[in-house]
């Protein structure tokens, strides 16, 4: 019995540890992010839906005006619209769990499907691994900025795919499949699997930021050449005018 209270009181205080990590900025921001590109699914589903029983009542309207159909003919029409209704609707979406983003997608939506994939594994983490997780992820709104304005095939812009659809999936889901009770085992290097996640989270973190912040100057470096330009165009004639 005192066993069985011990284990409670550490699952509540668990949980209660959890309710306030997540208050976090990063993690609220992240938590906003989810939910847009949910409503934003549930949108284009009901969309679909719109369109489909759009364009079935429409035949049903030429057929009806060349020849008549009938109550079944309309009975009929109405049950193909709700079965493709029901059928859109319940269609399985790719993200119905935590999947690594495709490495087909654009440039834009790999960071959106990168950045959920983020805060549904993060749960599933140490406590310092979440940390980087919230790192990361503050970094993803400005990286997916520059990062859908470029072409896919610009260096740089693979780097980051690489990461995101490869790399860093790959070491969460790595670590995720490692039992529990050897996660606290060192190897020969003397690290631990905790530690391991949270190395290769640094360095992920830090390669996305120095790639996000290179494009950054790029369009910085640009904008004041321009603006020189401009300045020397035009501004000295005006001057003297």
């Amino acid at each position: 019995m005192t066993t069985d209270r011990f284990h409670k009181v550490i699952e509540r205080a668990d949980r209660v540890m959890r309710q306030l990590d997540e208050r976090d900025g990063a993690v609220r921001d992240a938590a906003r992010r989810e939910r847009q590109r949910l409503n934003s699914e549930v949108a284009s589903r009901i969309g679909r839906v719109g369109v489909a029983i759009g364009v079935i009542s429409l035949i049903t309207i030429v057929v009806g005006l060349l020849t008549p159909i009938g109550m079944f003919g309309f009975l009929a029409a109405v049950g193909v619209a709700i079965g493709v209704a029901a059928l859109l609707s319940f269609l399985p979406t790719q993200r119905g769990g935590a999947e690594a983003p495709s490495k087909d997608l654009p440039n834009g939506p790999m960071v959106q499907r990168f950045d959920s994939y983020l805060y549904r594994q993060r749960a599933a983490l140490p406590a310092p691994a979440r940390a980087e997780v919230d790192a990361l992820s503050a970094v993803l709104p400005s990286l997916k900025q520059t990062l859908e304005r470029i072409d896919d095939l610009n260096p740089d812009a693979q780097d980051a795919r690489r990461l995101m659809s490869v790399h860093l999936p790959g070491l969460i889901d790595r670590y995720v499949n490692v039992p529990p009770a050897y996660r606290s085992q060192k190897d020969g290097e003397d690290v631990t699997v905790d530690e391991r996640l949270v190395e290769g989270l640094q360095a992920g973190r830090a390669a996305l930021a120095e790639i996000s912040e290179k494009l950054a100057r790029s369009d910085v470096a640009a904008l004041e050449t321009q603006g020189r330009f401009i300045k020397t165009r035009y501004g000295e004639e005006r001057i003297d005018g």
